[in-house]
């Protein structure tokens, strides 16, 4: 049997199987009380004050797009090096994504560019965590009184900056997770919004619901127990409680699984410091934790080598990736949006010769040892 490695893989327990068929046992198995549970629990593990669970990462940004106010007219600066949905959320609104380039040193968004150019019409910044790495925030402080701050923080669960974790208070004032199978941790597709701001937990709240609640409505004197309102346009991204069943479990495992991706990304690096046909994805700086979702590397020799390496790594066996187009290059951003191609010199240099190695906490070692012994082949 041919060998074969994933470049991400969720990890499943019989606890959390237990845990799953005890959810579906129960009477309710969606808008039960897991849902808070786990939202609290979640809460309290990134040291958050709210925590509120959508049906998936996208979903969570919808939300706090909508949460944020943002519409037509309004402005909203993010990296082109990130998945669709960090901007595509400013376009489910109506707002408009506006695209700022990397830091070169960094890979993530140059978020003191950023912070210069939101002026006029820019009223939030979707400050993209990329591969794990928590983007510095400090930069946007200056421009805090009118942007709303969001972090998509989708890689960086379990990271910390400076020893705050990330999306826990001193952080932006929303910040987006995903619970995507190869994401940290699972709750098969799900997501999260935490923040400090009770009002803007309760829009969330409100937007996830199809924008009906039963809070601080005002009855008629002839509506009864039923009574509901549907207060904004709001849609139906519910997270069910099978999925917060398996989440709660999962959270018990995250910090060791954090640290034994960032075990995995120091072998990487020990092992491919000396090839100068790389660059490897920037680490941490001291006293910050990388989250690891991903392993990106930079074959410097660009598009051509990393073409001809990539179908050389699948053909035996190792399922890389590349994370990720520059947004702005796809079809529906280029052709029918109309975006501008040559605006982020930095992220076209990076994309170039961009590829993203397997990374996920049961790799062994040898795994690790295997995908370096391929990669240095391929590379010839």
């Amino acid at each position: 049997m041919s060998r074969s490695l994933p470049y991400g893989r969720q990890e499943i327990c019989d606890g959390d199987v237990e845990a799953v068929v005890e959810a579906l046992r129960d009477e309710l198995i969606t808008q039960g009380p897991r849902v808070e549970r786990f939202e609290a629990a979640f809460a309290d593990h990134v040291g958050a004050a709210y925590a509120v669970a959508f049906s998936s990462g996208t979903a969570a940004l919808h939300g706090a797009a909508f949460a944020a106010g943002l519409g037509p007219g309004d402005e909203v600066l993010t990296t082109p090096l990130t998945f669709v949905a960090s901007a595509n959320c400013a376009l489910y609104v109506g707002a408009t994504p506006r695209f700022v380039d990397v830091d070169r040193d960094t890979w993530n968004l140059d978020t003191s560019a950023a912070s210069a150019a939101a002026n006029g019409a820019v009223r939030a910044v979707v400050a993209v965590s990329y591969a794990g790495l928590p983007v510095d925030l400090k930069p946007l402080d200056a421009v805090r009184d009118r942007v709303t701050v969001i972090e998509d923080g989708c890689h960086a669960l379990g990271g910390h900056r400076g020893g705050a974790p990330v999306g826990g208070a001193g952080g932006a004032d929303m910040t987006a997770f995903s619970f995507h199978p190869v994401k940290a941790m699972t709750t098969g597709e799900g997501g999260a919004i935490t923040t400090e701001d009770p009002e803007l937990a309760r829009r969330l709240r409100l937007f996830r619901t199809h924008g009906i609640t039963r809070e601080g409505t005002r009855p008629g004197s002839d509506d009864g127990p039923w009574y509901y309102e549907m207060q904004a346009l709001g849609f139906n991204y519910r997270i069910t409680d099978l999925q917060c069943a398996l989440g709660t479990t999962q959270l018990v495992r995250l910090d060791a699984w954090v640290r034994r991706r960032n075990d995995i990304a120091a072998r990487y690096r020990e092992l491919l410091a000396g090839d100068d046909r790389l660059e490897l994805a920037p680490a941490a700086p001291e006293g910050s934790l990388h989250g690891y979702h991903l392993f990106p590397v930079r074959i410097r020799a660009g598009a051509a080598a990393r073409k001809l390496g990539f179908e050389r790594l699948r053909a035996a066996g190792i399922g890389v990736q590349v994370h990720y187009i520059p947004v702005y290059r796809l079809p529906y951003y280029r052709d029918t949006l109309g975006y501008a191609q040559d605006e982020c010199p930095a992220a076209e240099d990076v994309y170039a010769g961009l590829i993203s190695l397997p990374m996920f906490p049961a790799m062994s070692d040898a795994d690790v040892d295997w995908v370096v012994a391929e990669l240095g082949t391929a590379l010839q």
